[in-house]
């Protein structure tokens, strides 16, 4: 049978060499996960556009002036960075003025608090819970990891767009969906499990109480007002997070 060249045989082929090329060069195994990961970039290659972002939360958000709250979380997290193994990268740290309880973390070493989340710690093991979390997502190179997902979703869903005129753009869209619920958000709460472990061996190793995490959760779900149906949420729900905090804390022993 012939072979017929379409648009539509081309963006297939064409996806499909970029699925195989990206699993090729793309793979890397992840010794603090215990996995490989797909990445087309790691954590050096983001470090440009995560300084720009820091900058652009500097300028445009209210940050705090308080010496003892940013001194508070400096202590913290250079504790935390020691037992993470990471003093090869230059930690900034932030307390934005916002009452919503709150953290972030950028690929190039900077980590944001909110007087919010300070407001609702009840001690340092419980903010340590919170950063050593968030170096995690360092230590996992998450945000690379989802960039790599991410884009790899978005290059596949415009091929299939672009490939049958109307029915394909109907196509896509219903692949977005898919994409997102099927793929990108239970990815994302993966990355949010595997955080939280690290999060605690961190804690530990730098002293602080493995069991103020599970208390710092308890914490974050008695606040909340509403809360997304776990399977349209980036984040587990808190049940499903304390709950694999308390299993991994007992398996490795901690208290």
């Amino acid at each position: 049978m012939p072979f017929t060249l379409t648009k539509a045989s081309v963006a297939k082929s064409f996806v499909g060499l970029l699925a195989a090329s990206a699993l090729v060069g793309g793979c890397a195994y992840n010794e603090a996960l215990g996995r490989n990961q797909f990445l087309l970039v790691d954590n050096a290659a983001l470090t440009q556009a995560a300084d720009q972002a820091w900058a652009d939360a500097l300028r445009t958000q209210q940050v705090s002036r308080d010496a003892a709250a940013n001194a508070r979380i400096r202590r913290v997290g250079d504790r935390l960075v020691q037992a993470a193994g990471l003093t090869n990268i230059r930690w900034d740290y932030a307390v934005f003025v916002e009452e919503s309880p709150n953290a972030f973390v950028l690929p190039s070493g900077k980590i944001g608090v909110t007087t919010g989340l300070l407001a609702l710690v009840q001690n340092d093991d419980q903010l340590a819970a919170v950063i050593g979390h968030e170096i995690g997502h360092v230590v996992a190179q998450h945000a690379a990891e989802r960039y790599s997902s991410t884009a790899v979703t978005s290059i596949g869903l415009q091929a299939i767009q672009g490939a049958s005129g109307d029915y394909g753009q109907a196509v896509g869209a219903l692949g977005g969906l898919g994409a997102q619920l099927g793929v990108l958000l239970p990815f994302s709460r993966q990355h949010e499990l595997e955080a939280d472990q690290l999060g605690v061996d961190y804690m530990v190793r730098a002293g602080y109480r493995a069991s103020q995490s599970i208390a710092l959760w308890r914490l974050m779900a008695a606040q909340r007002q509403s809360q997304t149906p776990e399977f349209a949420s980036t984040h587990p729900s808190d049940a499903s997070r304390i709950a694999a905090l308390e299993q991994y804390i007992r398996s490795r022993g901690y208290n």
